[in-house]
């Protein structure tokens, strides 16, 4: 028996856009000129969009249309990799909202009909224009405490601020402390530039300031790594007690402060922040990919005044500036209130996810954020991770084992589950898989009460 009509339409537009004959951004016919041109009812053709909607191959955006998807980007809540096994990714933490395209609609419309846009096609200031980094330096004002706009560079994203402080205050060789559980963005940064990794003990995300202070008495340390508000990937919170304790083995053994802000907007109610704490030590790095878009790459380093001339160059060395396009669109959202209004859409949506994990998977042995778009779950003694995320594959899910986040030569053997952009619809489905994927696997049964 042959495939019905609507599939074989579907398929031929498939190949099409797999080809390139139809461009990521192409309009397609509406329904009713693509039934009449290729002579079939308007059900026939509405079924045909829907399946190429279904294998992730078009878009469509109410009032406009629909459009061929770019194949090499995950979809706009980003959560499939449109790949030959159209996986579900719980690797990668992309939060979205189905009202961004219009947010971002919104913004270049005010962009296009504001100001010089000339100047936008010019070179920049290589630490962002003046005006721009008085904006940000305010809207930071409630969790940093007063933020000198002299000392706020823009960067072209958290990575970025994270690349130019090594590549600005580190030579080849110098050890820097950071938690046995980290950011691989930051390894991976670390190990380009030379740098030596020095784990240092804690429990949950939370480093022990005295074990910081041993390591410091066997080698030199030149400088420690943190992200005391909401650790990736644990979640954690430090308190302030361990981050005045952290800051006196810092002054005690003059290292410098790396504090990692990626998360923070998640903890409506934070301890004081580390630059406010000790600004003639922290750099402290933050970013607008998490509470706004993680396609825009914008962010920003907060730096004591005596090292932004090094890093400075390092951003001229690297990228010269931050695209002034970008800057102005997320300037823009402060000023109008949208970064505020999606940072608290953000925590709301991460506090319902929560509790879908919580309940499907287990509470008990679950780490996480109360408001956070993904969680830890260590396996049990004995379990393995390698063969869970194997097995999860199989089915259609990429997860992240221990590995890439580990400082140590043993790794935990846990799961990192990152299910930030997924269809509440689907959430609880991939959840419930996750689970008997893992009881199912010899050995890991018995690792979720």
């Amino acid at each position: 028996m042959g495939k019905p009509r609507y599939i074989r339409l579907a398929d031929m537009l498939s190949n099409a856009i797999q080809d390139g004959k139809l461009a990521p951004g192409t309009k397609l016919p509406t329904h009713r000129a693509f039934a009449e041109q290729f002579k079939v009812a308007l059900a026939t053709a509405t079924r045909a969009y829907g399946e190429l909607e279904r294998r992730g191959l078009i878009v469509g955006e109410a009032g406009r249309g629909t459009f061929v998807r770019d194949l090499a980007l995950p979809p706009a809540l980003g959560v499939r990799q449109i790949a030959n096994d159209d996986l579900i990714d719980l690797v990668f933490n992309m939060p979205g909202d189905a009202a961004d395209a219009d947010k971002l609609r919104s913004g270049l419309r005010r962009l296009a009909a504001s100001g010089d846009l000339e100047a936008m096609l010019r070179y920049q200031p290589h630490g962002g224009r003046r005006h721009e980094r008085r904006i940000i330096a305010e809207s930071l004002s409630p969790t940093l405490g007063q933020v000198d706009p002299e000392s706020l560079l823009v960067t072209s994203g958290g990575q970025h601020g994270l690349a130019i402080l090594a590549l600005g205050l580190f030579r080849r060789g110098e050890r820097i402390a950071l938690d046995t559980l980290t950011y691989p963005g930051f390894k991976s940064i670390a190990a380009l530039q030379g740098l030596e990794l020095v784990p240092v003990d804690g429990k949950g995300g939370v480093m022990d300031p005295e074990d910081l202070q041993r390591q410091c008495r066997e080698r030199k340390v030149r400088c420690v790594y943190l992200m005391p508000t909401v650790h990736n990937p644990l979640g954690s919170v430090m308190n302030e007690e361990t981050r005045l304790r952290l800051i006196e083995v810092a002054r005690e053994n003059d290292l410098l402060i790396i504090e990692d802000a990626a998360y923070a907007f998640l903890e409506p109610d934070p301890p004081a922040s580390l630059l406010s704490l000790a600004p003639e030590r922290t750099f402290h790095v933050g970013s607008f990919s998490k509470n706004l878009a993680t396609g825009l790459r914008l962010g920003y380093v907060i730096a004591p005044a005596l090292y932004t001339d090094r890093l400075l160059e390092a951003i001229r060395a690297t990228t010269w500036n931050a695209p002034a396009l970008i800057s102005g669109l997320a300037t823009g959202w402060i000023e109008d209130g949208t970064l505020a209004s999606s940072q608290m859409a953000r925590r709301r949506d991460g506090a319902e996810r929560q509790k879908l994990c919580h309940s499907v998977l287990n509470r008990s042995a679950i780490l996480s954020h109360r408001n956070a778009g993904f969680a830890w779950l260590p396996l049990e003694k004995g379990a393995r991770a390698e063969p869970v995320v194997s097995r999860l594959k199989e089915h259609g899910i990429l997860a992240s084992s221990a590995e890439p986040f580990a400082t140590t030569v043993a790794v935990p053997q846990a799961l990192r589950l990152a299910f930030g952009g997924i269809p509440m619809h689907e959430l609880e489905g991939v959840f419930q898989l996750v689970r008997e994927v893992i009881e199912g696997v010899p050995h890991a049964a018995g690792m979720l009460e």
